[in-house]
């Protein structure tokens, strides 16, 4: 079989699924071969709606009965009662299944639907363009089939990359799933601050989201680094150097970690409550 052929299930069509959808489609992926359970009618609608060829249902047990690969796309509080559906659903041996629930172990996807392979794995919302980060972490006995299908739908969103010790995934959650809301944040901030100093809004917006944007493809060349970048701009007694003072003083770095910490243990407590 063709890997554009492959079945391909999701439980749950909310925005994630709806951005790795879209970004099988784009990579080639037979529309047919796509099918999910999604409770609302409405975005069942939207789902069809990217190719009126995908299969949309409110049954897990109708997706989850045919697909080779199943993506589990639903929120961690929602994840048990999910679980314990597809416990008792017949579905196809050596099924592969892929879980988008930050915190929701390895261990709790194996010991619900035993006799498949599982993998975790973290997108961020820049896959909604294709622009997505995802990590993905498995048991070490995952073959690599299960690997590439992994690879395959993750990476039609994006950038991947494999996590050896899945424990860091909470960490990866905190940095990467969470990480675009930081980013938002701050240039937000920026944009208020260039209307308050007098800017019109719309050149504030300009000047703020292409200065990110930059900033974000210069840091991602080989070679280079942000504190390198950094220093390369802010000149002894310079605009920069003052503006960056103030953030130091204010305890930036030490409030930034504070908050990536609070996101990776509330990570990790999402997957307590799911098990």
């Amino acid at each position: 079989m063709a890997r554009e052929d492959l079945q391909i299930g999701f439980i749950g069509g909310g925005n994630m699924a709806q951005a790795i959808i879209a970004g099988l489609l784009r990579a080639g992926h037979a529309p047919g071969a796509i099918t999910v359970a999604e409770p609302a009618p409405a975005v069942r609608a939207r789902l069809v709606g990217l190719n009126p060829s995908i299969g949309a249902t409110h049954s897990n047990a109708d997706v989850a009965g045919r697909a080779a690969v199943l993506v589990l796309a639903v929120k961690p509080q929602v994840m048990p009662d999910v679980l314990a559906e597809l416990s008792a659903a017949r579905r196809p041996a050596g099924q592969l299944i892929i879980s988008v629930a930050a915190g929701v172990t390895l261990q709790t996807l194996r010991l619900a639907l035993a006799g498949s392979d599982a993998v975790r794995a973290m997108p961020n919302q820049p896959a909604l363009i294709g622009e997505g980060m995802t990590a993905l972490a498995a048991a070490t006995d995952l073959g690599e089939t299960g690997r590439a299908k992994a690879e395959y739908i993750a990476g039609s969103t994006g950038k991947t990359l494999w996590i050896a010790d899945e424990a860091l995934m909470d960490a990866v959650t905190a940095v990467s799933g969470s990480g675009p809301a930081y980013f938002y944040l701050l240039m937000e901030i920026m944009e208020q601050a260039a209307v308050e100093l007098g800017l019109p809004a719309e050149v504030a917006r300009t000047l703020v989201r292409q200065t990110a944007l930059g900033a974000a493809r210069a840091a991602n060349l080989p070679g280079n680094e942000p504190a390198t970048l950094r220093a390369g701009v802010t000149s002894p007694g310079g605009t920069t150097a003052a503006a960056l003072a103030v953030l130091e003083q204010a305890g930036l770095r030490e409030t930034l970690q504070r908050a990536i910490t609070a996101a990776r243990d509330r990570g990790a407590e999402l997957g307590r409550s799911s098990r």
